[in-house]
Parts: structure tokens; C-alpha cells; sequence
């Protein structure tokens, strides 16, 4: 199925609105991405250049780089969550939770979602064999929190053909990787529907500082900025903002400061809440629980 063919052109102007409960009218949630890089294969991001060109190993620098925001980054970034008082989503790799226990701990403690990201930080369509990898995720969530995950994101928000369709039939109850909607939607698969929740390719520091390369002081402004649009567009219908962060990006010292002030700039009002990616699903589902892909279908047929 192409992702076209996965759900319907559905104007967000006009739509039947979803009420939020107790006044509130938009919503924001965080996801922290926790992943884990081979030290002897490529390194998916890179921060310095080899010096000699091509593709060195092993490649100490770029995966050290990556290692100081599990083993430094990370732990200043969730003083941050703390003092603003923000529980936040996990998208972990599977075999992440294996190599950084302490940080799937410190998550489960404060109650955080965990989203399965991947057994490893591997472009989907590269995994070997896909249904494997999104199995051994699962169980490695499941293991270390007593629950299944509801949500999935792909690492790098890549996916195959049949990416949704494995989802819904190994359980997964919604995906963050469709960045085309400020609400909720439904998305067809070979079975079920599956939702999707709003993410961000916008305010994600990826984008940001590893491929506009903006200075740190821009995560903040574009969060703000971000933020004030869709809280004015709330007015009218719910709104649900997300906010990415890797810990080897924004918990860098310099870059820290503006992820806590995008929170207290959102923080200041009083009509919008922090949620998790299966707290948005309840709401979607429980207030809209025959909500249609589109005018005629919930579903494609198999075949």
C-alpha cells in the first residue's frame, strides 16, 4: 500500500473537533530518543568529518560523541523535565534498554511512556527482517517495564511498504512517523486502522543543529514560535504540539538551556497540558472511537 493510499485528504479547517477535557484546549508532548550506535558499523550522524574522507573503523569520535549524551546529556536534560515537572515519552531502541539499564530505569521511575524506536538505530529499510526487529523491541520493552509499548517510532521515521501493517499486527496501537497533521488521524492497513499521533520533523534538534546547523538559541524560538501559532489555532479546534530531543544534542552544555525555556514559555499556560503519546491516543479514541479515515472507509481491503 502506498502511503497515500493509507488514509484520505481530510482539511483540518472544518473538521468535527475533539474536545479536551477540563478546558484545556491543546496539548504538548515530549520525546526523549534514547538510542544505541554500533561501534563497528557507520555511524548514523556524525559530528566531525574523518580527516582522510570514507568511512572509518572504528569511528571514535562520532560514536563518542553519540555515548557522552547516554552517559552525560540525558541526566542533565532530565533535570529539566524534572524541575518543569514533565513526564515525558521514551523512544528507546530495544537493545538501548540492554546498554544504558540506569536510563530505562530513571524513565520507569518517573512514570514515563516508553515508544519502541527500533531494536536498533537501523533505517527499517535496511533491518533484515523487519516483523523480527519490531518483535524483539517489544520484548525488550515489555521486559524491563511489565507492559507492552503502544507506540512506535521509526528510527529516523523510516519505514517499508508494510511498516503499519506489521505494527497493527503485532499490537502496536498507533505510530509517530505520518508529520502531517496537528491531530490525531487514522491511517489504513491491511487489518485495523492505526492512529497517528503528531510528531515534529520542525521542532525535532536533529533537523535544527545536525542538518540546518542553527545555533542553540534556535530551538527555543522555533519551540516559541512553534507553540504561540498552534495555541492561537487551538481556539477554534484541539491542537497537539511535539517537542524532540536527543540527549547527544540538547543536553550538550550549550544547548540545554533553551530546551528548559521552550518548556516554561509552554509551562506559563494554563490551558494546555503536557501529555504522552498514549494519553493522546485515549483522548482521540475515546472521544471519536468510530472516527473514519475519510468520508467513505475506515479500512482497505486485504489483497
Amino acid at each position: 500500500m502506498r502511503p497515500s493510499e493509507r488514509l484520505d485528504y481530510d482539511p483540518i479547517e472544518g473538521r468535527p473537533a475533539p474536545a479536551l477535557p477540563g478546558g484545556t484546549r491543546m496539548v504538548v508532548w515530549v520525546i526523549v530518543n534514547v538510542e544505541t550506535w554500533s561501534d563497528t558499523d557507520p555511524m548514523p550522524r556524525t559530528v566531525l568529518t574523518p580527516p582522510a574522507g570514507g568511512v572509518p573503523a572504528p569511528d571514535v569520535p562520532n560514536w563518542a560523541w553519540h555515548e557522552y549524551g547516554n552517559r552525560v546529556g540525558f541526566w542533565r536534560m532530565l533535570q529539566a523535565l524534572d524541575r518543569q515537572s514533565v513526564r515525558a515519552a521514551l523512544a528507546i531502541n530495544g537493545q538501548a534498554i540492554e546498554h544504558y539499564p540506569q536510563i530505562a530505569r530513571a524513565a520507569q521511575e518517573r512514570g514515563w511512556e516508553f515508544v519502541g524506536h527500533g531494536f536498533t538505530q537501523k533505517n527499517m529499510q535496511k533491518v533484515e527482517d523487519e516483523r523480527a526487529d519490531i518483535r524483539a523491541t517489544t520484548r525488550a520493552i515489555e521486559a524491563a517495564t511489565g507492559a507492552r509499548p503502544r507506540g512506535w517510532l521509526g528510527p529516523g521515521l523510516t519505514e517499508t511498504w508494510e511498516t503499519p501493517d506489521i505494527l497493527v499486527e503485532e499490537g502496536y496501537e498507533y505510530v509517530c512517523d505520518w508529520v502531517l497533521d496537528d491531530q490525531p488521524v487514522k491511517l489504513r492497513t491491511r487489518t485495523s486502522p492505526i492512529v497517528n499521533v503528531p510528531y515534529t520533523q520542525e521542532c525535532n534538534d536533529v533537523a535544527m543543529m545536525l542538518i540546518q546547523h542553527h545555533a542553540a538559541s534556535e530551538y527555543f524560538r522555533r519551540a516559541a514560535d512553534q507553540f504561540d501559532q498552534l495555541y492561537k489555532d487551538s481556539a477554534a479546534s484541539p491542537r497537539v504540539m511535539a517537542l524532540v530531543v536527543h540527549p547527544y544534542i540538547m543536553g550538550a552544555p550549550h544547548r540545554l538551556k533553551y530546551f528548559e525555556q521552550a518548556l516554561q514559555h509552554i509551562r506559563a499556560h494554563r490551558d494546555v497540558e503536557f501529555w504522552t503519546g498514549d494519553q493522546v491516543l485515549d483522548w482521540y479514541l475515546q472521544d471519536q472511537p468510530t472516527r473514519s479515515l475519510g468520508p467513505e472507509h475506515a479500512s482497505l481491503p486485504v489483497g
